[in-house]
């Protein structure tokens, strides 16, 4: 434990609340001479004294904890690796491979994080535009009589194209279900 750190991170916190040792004192139930001498770097508090201190100060536990070296800074659990773990339905390699990627985003995340980079912008659904021949609901018929291109198989006025073609691969070839294009 690094005692000078873990009094100067309680002065800190101390002088953000702004209280004085006093009023510290008072509130975590310690001799003011006693959290003067932590806060110099003099003496090092236990793991109970710091419960006491972090009352005082309205900051959690854990927090005071990590400072002092007594807990390990840990990321907050996500609950994505215990989700995984507890499906009945993955086999225990599927499990592994999904844990694998799951952690493998991480440390990705964590090393832009670490370069100062920003992550990666996630595209909200809104977002994410629609193509033109799929924004009316299935089973609704056009009030347009002539089948566009999109629906004959080729491009239509505007470029668009049928589902099939949007969904497959280009040089996959016609999608099974779709109509051959008529000469």
């Amino acid at each position: 434990m690094n005692v000078g750190s873990i009094g100067e991170y309680i002065r800190q916190q101390r002088e953000q609340a702004k209280i004085s040792l006093r009023q510290l004192s008072s509130a975590a139930g310690v001799s003011n001479p006693y959290l003067s001498q932590i806060e110099r770097g003099l003496r090092r508090p236990s793991a109970e004294i710091l419960q006491q201190i972090a009352k005082g100060l309205r900051i959690s536990a854990e927090a005071l904890y990590v400072q002092a070296g007594i807990l390990e800074d840990r990321r907050p659990d996500s609950g994505v690796r215990a989700a995984v773990l507890a499906d009945p339905e993955l086999t225990e390699r599927q499990k592994q491979v999904l844990l694998d990627i799951y952690e493998s985003f991480r440390r990705e995340l964590a090393a832009r994080a670490a370069d100062g980079a920003e992550p990666a912008a996630i595209a909200k659904p809104a977002d994410i535009a629609a193509p033109a021949d799929i924004a009316e609901p299935v089973g609704m018929e056009s009030a347009d009589p002539e089948p566009s291109g999109a629906e004959r198989g080729g491009p239509g006025p505007d470029g668009e194209v049928s589902r099939a073609e949007a969904i497959a691969p280009r040089g996959a070839g016609p999608a099974p279900d779709a109509d051959p294009v008529p000469e």
